[in-house]
């Protein structure tokens, strides 16, 4: 009996999300109402309006940004840092980064119009992080007060979370008080799946004290609600539950009878998961394919604009220089010159672009190929049920499209910055959020070759430059230092000041380096198109070409410094100041 109770307490007590506001779609738009209607002070500020837009659209990347700009700006009004913190620290909570976000919320005042609401999102770190006794004195702090001054909280969400931290501390009889407090709650509110949630912890605390007596008639009034629901989890969860209770009434026949629901909705469940993981992979292959053509589209009218282009320059240098040979000798002699040295850099440039389209057309087909080809064993695959074959092709497709995405991107990029159609905006950038961002979504790759990642870059560092590039710049060489990284060492990115005027950004690996041919070969404004000398691994070389225009264009230097097998320096120089003098 002890070791079934335990099982189910574990199973309901996990399954519990502790949320900031409730699932009630009436308290979270009055939250949402307060939060606009009493910010409307600051409309007046740009990159305030566009931090909260992204907030209340609940997209935290950008949200971080705009906030981390306003907080830049000039203006240091309290209750607008107030706001810019809170969006921070709110936002850091739901990437689940919560000594950011502590450091956050350290930073608001007492005063703030959205305090209590603080209070509680630091109640919910602290379950997270399992530090009970300091939830327990957050939730309590804003326990008493008034439901208007809550402002999208739901005290029977404050009382549950209470009894909930006393459950885990064992202090039992306090757990039951609030528990029972929070189903009264949201008895009164209607609100389905959270009484679901409610009855289960309770049955999951008389469990835990095997009281079955008590914990049954809970379990029973969970699965009853959930039934009413078109929650699958709640029914499969619920389902599971009933039938460890019959099993342990030795009710063997209604005990089978519940175990077979809760496989019901335990299979529903999964062919919902791989319906929705295949239609994310079709789309995500549509998508590239239509970005394909996009680029390929471009590619097509760059050439024509420049055959065009060509043929009238050399109607123009024709006439230019018959005129020129009736009067002038010299002048005739000065020209063939000008002609020739011309045609030795068209005849490059067409040579260039004649590779870039061959190997970047090679690179395609063989990704395309790959993916028709893994795609076809998957199909295969999924019919046999074989879910450990099914996930390892998945991964290998995953694989495939983001190294054809990550071409794709780069030649796009490529293209519109030749064509000069790129949006530059020269602003003010913290180097090290930039990093942090940017570095993040490599985490995976990262973890996949055991490299040790450290990020040395200063808090107080500053540079100007466009955001959007400096971001393809970073991820370029990001991901070429992961590429050439040996397993089991480590990547560095740190800044240096060597001058009042440019600030050094440097990606150092420990990977197979490269040689001082090879080096002055990649600094090369010609060097677009290459072949490493790995030959498993194919490139164009477009990625760093790419690097180096952008770095040109944000008033930058770019260099390497490497030693074959002992890795490689990337070093960006950007400068401190706008052209101006401005700071």
């Amino acid at each position: 009996m002890k070791f079934i109770a335990k099982v189910i307490f574990i199973f309901i007590f996990l399954s519990i999300p502790v949320l900031l506001f409730s699932q009630n779609k009436n308290n979270y738009d009055r939250f949402k109402e307060a939060l606009t209607t009493k910010s409307a002070q600051f409309n007046t500020e740009n990159y305030f309006l566009k931090a909260r837009t992204f907030f209340i659209a609940q997209e935290w990347d950008s949200t971080l940004v705009y906030a981390m700009k306003q907080l830049s700006t000039d203006n240091q009004n309290r209750q607008l840092k107030n706001y810019c913190h809170f969006f921070r620290g709110y936002s850091f909570t739901e990437k689940e980064i919560f000594i950011e976000a502590k450091k956050e919320f350290a930073l608001i005042s007492n005063d703030f119009v959205f305090y209590y609401n603080m209070k509680m999102i630091l109640g919910n770190i602290a379950l997270e992080e399992r530090k009970f006794t300091k939830a327990i004195a957050y939730f309590k702090e804003i326990e008493t007060l008034q439901t208007r001054n809550l402002l999208g909280i739901k005290s029977g969400n404050i009382e549950e979370n209470i009894g909930l931290s006393y459950f885990h501390l064992k202090q039992y009889d306090k757990a039951e008080i609030y528990l029972k407090k929070s189903v009264l709650l949201q008895e009164k509110e209607n609100d389905t799946l959270e009484l679901i949630s409610s009855y289960g912890n309770i049955a999951s605390l008389y469990y835990e004290q095997y009281k079955d007596n008590q914990a049954i008639p809970y379990f029973e009034k969970a699965y009853a609600l959930a039934a009413t629901t078109d929650d699958i989890f709640a029914k499969q969860n619920t389902a599971r539950n009933m039938a460890v209770v019959e099993e342990n009434r030795k009710n063997l026949a209604k005990a089978i009878q519940f175990r077979k629901e809760f496989e019901q909705w335990k299979d529903s469940v999964n062919d919902q998961s791989k319906i929705y993981a295949v239609a994310q992979i079709e789309k995500q292959i549509a998508v590239k394919e239509k970005q394909k053509k996009v680029v390929l589209l471009q590619a097509e009218n760059k050439v024509k604009n420049a055959q065009r282009n060509t043929f009238l320059y050399s109607a123009i240098i024709l006439l230019l220089l018959l005129v020129a040979s009736i009067y002038f000798y010299r002048e005739k002699v000065k020209s063939n010159r000008i002609i020739n040295l011309q045609k030795e850099n068209l005849d490059e440039l067409n040579a260039t672009k004649d590779k870039l389209f061959s190997i970047v057309s090679h690179d395609l087909r063989s990704s395309v190929q790959a993916i028709k080809t893994s795609n076809k064993e998957l199909i295969e695959t999924l019919e046999t049920k074989n879910l450990t074959k099914v996930n390892s092709l998945l991964q290998n497709n995953s694989a495939i499209v983001n190294g054809a995405y990550n071409l794709l991107d780069n030649l796009l990029n490529w293209a519109l910055l030749q064509t000069k159609q790129s949006y530059f905006e020269i602003t003010k950038l913290r180097l090290l959020l930039i990093v942090e961002h940017v570095s993040y979504n490599y985490k995976a790759m990262l973890a996949d070759k055991e490299i040790s990642f450290e990020n040395k870059v200063g808090k107080s560092d500053i540079v100007f430059a466009d955001q959007e590039s400096f971001k393809i710049i970073l991820r370029n060489l990001i991901d070429n230092a992961i590429k050439f990284s040996n397993p089991n060492s480590t990547l560095k990115i740190y800044t240096e000041h060597k001058d009042e005027t440019f600030c050094l950004l440097i990606i150092e690996d420990e990977g197979i380096g490269m040689d001082e041919i090879t080096c002055e070969e990649l600094l090369k404004d010609t060097g677009l198109l290459s072949k490493k000398k790995n030959e498993n691994s194919i490139g164009t070389g477009l990625g760093l070409q790419l690097c180096k225009s952008m770095v040109k264009k944000n008033n930058g230097t770019f260099s390497i410094e490497s030693e074959l097998g002992k890795g490689t320096k990337m070093i960006i120089s950007l400068p401190k100041n706008l052209p101006n003098g401005k700071r």
